[in-house]
């Protein structure tokens, strides 16, 4: 956070002290709100969750280093006492956000890429000055706020994801955070379930440049024509991005070397080559957002293009591939899924197994409504287009939607109801040589199954299939 006093705090949120003997104490580190991550300075936020209540965690983390904690009632501890610890938040938010000295916020958001994308332009801007960007994807009403209050004085860019489950979201974050720069992805069927279709998608995402004055920027994928129509909402100039020849900032010559990418890097001052460090042709769009935006703010076109080359992914479970001793390579992309990022993974899968047999190991897309079953199954049928050697369904109704598209479209499949009986069918064959996607939306949980493949070999006398 800034450097405050808990009496400066009280004031910006509206709220009483309560056992603070000294209100001139500083607040100078982080906000949090989970009392285990309490550190010298911290504020911790104490929010009332389904299964537990922060105000119960209030004395242990000051007894961790928290200055004081904020609540909507007295507390044993410290205290900013507010009628509301999520409108407490959002204005304490809304104040730093302007009161950062010479900052630079961009905005990010799409139905899928958000999180690589940010990581991308976290790690060029970081060349250019101080940069803070979202952790993971902590993209709703809360992680937006954690990752501005991380911000110091010398933070010079604020690189954030924003996600939308409903029309107005990013209306509300925005309206907390003004962006200079707003980056729309793509419009896909990620959350159709809640948003009932792409035209609706679309009208939530585009709120992200309708909050731009016509000093800033607004980054449009050229190639997606629902981002495209966003134009015209935007009072700000646009900056295109895309494999197209009428997009400012363009990719050429795209290659698969591996499964990583190799392309052309091409702006408005000129050209140069960029070697993907990720692995997967879809980067190369989230790529090319990131270059945009970056050629936006003033890096020239070499050092996007270096630092792009350099760069890796720094949020878990995305396309994360792991070497075991025993030649098996895991591919961990389970932290979410939907049908646009699932087809991606397949497709990156074969690309970079490059011969080698291929397990995809899928478990459930979630929010997807009336359309589940059919987008299920349709991904097992494009496994086996694409020619994955074996699939295997983890879970239960959508899993077995999965494994009936790939079988039915004549490829080995398995169904599995859980982590465990995954692993214990493929430890009976997987083997040297094979490569192995894991893929679901973060509801399934199957990170922790990615995790323990890449931990245990296969055991003794494995067999073919």
């Amino acid at each position: 956070m800034l450097p405050m006093s808990l009496a400066r705090v009280a004031e910006i949120v509206a709220g009483k002290l309560h056992e603070i003997p000294d209100p001139a104490v500083m607040v100078a580190g982080p906000m949090i709100v989970d009392s285990r991550c309490a550190v010298p300075g911290s504020l911790f936020a104490a929010f009332r969750g389904e299964r537990a209540d922060g105000h119960d965690y209030a004395v242990a983390a000051v007894e961790s280093g928290a200055a004081a904690v904020l609540v909507s009632r007295p507390v044993p501890a410290p205290a900013i006492v507010v009628d509301d610890v999520q409108a407490a938040l959002d204005a304490l938010t809304c104040w730093t956000a302007r009161a950062i000295p010479g900052v630079t916020r961009i905005g990010i958001t799409g139905s899928c890429g958000k999180t690589s994308t940010k990581d991308l332009l976290g790690q060029i801007l970081d060349r250019l000055g101080p940069t803070v960007a979202t952790q993971g994807s902590q993209n709703n009403e809360i992680g937006v706020p954690l990752t501005v209050l991380s911000a110091t004085p010398a933070t010079r860019y604020l690189v954030l994801e924003m996600g939308a489950r409903g029309i107005g979201h990013l209306t509300h974050l925005t309206r907390m955070v003004p962006l200079d720069v707003a980056v729309v992805l793509n419009v896909g069927t990620a959350h159709a379930g809640e948003f009932g279709s792409r035209q609706a998608t679309a009208q939530a995402k585009g709120e992200l440049v309708e909050a731009l004055h016509a000093d800033g920027a607004a980054v449009l994928n050229a190639d997606d024509p629902l981002v495209a129509a966003m134009e015209s909402r935007s009072a700000a100039p646009v900056v295109w991005y895309g494999r197209g020849s009428s997009a400012q900032v363009r990719a050429t010559d795209v290659r698969l070397m591996g499964g990583r990418p190799r392309f052309e890097l091409h702006t408005p001052e000129g050209r140069a080559t960029v070697e993907l460090p990720l692995v997967g042709e879809h980067h190369v769009s989230n790529a090319l957002a990131a270059a945009a935006a970056a050629f936006r703010l003033g890096m020239p076109t070499r050092q996007i293009a270096e630092a792009l080359s350099t760069a890796v992914a720094t949020s878990g479970s995305r396309m994360q591939v792991h070497e075991r001793p025993d030649g098996v390579t895991i591919v961990d992309d389970a932290y979410n899924a939907n049908p646009d990022s699932m087809a991606a993974a397949l497709q990156a899968l074969v690309s970079m197994a490059a011969g080698r047999r291929t397990v995809a190991v899928l478990g459930d897309m979630r929010e997807l409504g009336a359309e589940s079953a059919g987008q299920h199954r349709a991904m097992g049928e494009l496994a086996a287009r694409l020619g994955v050697d074996i699939v295997v369904g983890v879970g239960a109704w959508e899993a077995a939607a999965i494994v009936a598209g790939a079988a039915d479209a004549g490829t080995t499949a398995h169904l599995v109801d859980g982590q465990r009986a995954a692993l214990g069918l493929l430890s009976q064959f997987v083997q040297e040589g094979d490569v192995v996607l894991v893929k679901a939306s973060h509801g399934a949980a199957l990170d922790a199954l990615a995790r323990d493949l890449t931990a245990i070999p296969p055991t003794d006398g494995a067999v073919n299939q």
